[in-house]
């Protein structure tokens, strides 16, 4: 089998000089194919410079609002400016979203930056790659407003099954990571189980979000092999139809 990793920032350590020896563990794992999502504009040349040396990265550019103080106006003139030279591998605008999980959130100026996003995403034809964290209604009201036509993926997905259906109703995929590997973590096993399994992506957030049985160590992508066994384990189809079909849904959304 083959695996996609949709979501991992390989631009960050444990990954940094690290490359080469990095992506030949991922591909022994059968990981043929990795996105790399920027967090703000100083990483957009770093991101784009990874994917075009190594064949199994993608890069996605975007303003992540966990450091929504970094992102200026300026900022979003940077990623237009990429975004007309649209270099090659670039699949997604991302990481991009809402977040009111920390201090100082400065909410309406994460609105802003993502609303200025969706626009961008839309006059450029691209998907987005997008997190929320206590924030599902809210983004899917953006969304719903925006209405892009190549839709995106809400990553790290660990809300309720009605707010999944809303994003799914809306054209977006739901990113599945490390988290359904917690037996505790009912709730987010219980959706995964339930959504259409056309609308799944396999992710990790490497070096984040580690995997059960990996508390404390840096994630790694090869790990998303562990995701796709633990969702085989939740849902009812077999092993082979959920690959084929989580390597058919990112085809399609990010079209690379």
């Amino acid at each position: 089998m083959k695996f996609y990793d949709t979501h991992c920032h390989f631009d960050f350590p444990p990954f940094t000089g690290d490359e080469a020896n990095s992506l030949s563990q991922a591909a022994q794992a059968g990981v043929e194919k990795i996105i790399v999502p920027a967090t703000q504009a100083g990483r957009f040349a770093g991101v784009v410079a990874l994917a075009q040396q190594h064949t199994a990265l993608y890069a996605a550019l975007g303003l992540h609002p966990i450091v929504i103080h970094q992102h200026q106006d300026a900022s979003l003139a940077q990623l237009e400016h990429y975004l007309q030279q649209r270099p090659g591998k670039l699949v997604a605008i991302g990481e991009i979203g809402l977040d009111l999980y920390m201090n100082e959130p400065r909410f309406e100026r994460q609105e802003q930056i993502l609303e200025a996003q969706l626009k961008l995403a839309k006059r450029y034809d691209l998907p987005v790659i997008l997190h929320s964290r206590r924030t599902h209604d809210k983004l899917a009201a953006h969304l719903k407003r925006q209405d892009l036509p190549r839709t995106g993926v809400v990553h790290g997905f660990a809300g309720s099954l009605q707010q999944a259906e809303r994003f799914v109703s809306l054209g977006y995929s739901i990113g599945v990571g490390g988290t359904i590997t917690y037996p505790r973590a009912s709730k987010t096993r219980d959706v995964v189980a339930r959504l259409p399994l056309s609308c799944l992506l396999l992710e990790t957030d490497a070096p984040d979000m580690p995997l059960n049985g990996w508390q404390g160590q840096p994630n790694r992508p090869e790990r998303v092999v562990e995701v796709f066994r633990t969702l085989c384990e939740l849902r009812k189809e077999p092993p082979a139809e959920i690959a084929n079909a989580l390597i058919n849904n990112a085809d399609k959304l990010f079209r690379w």
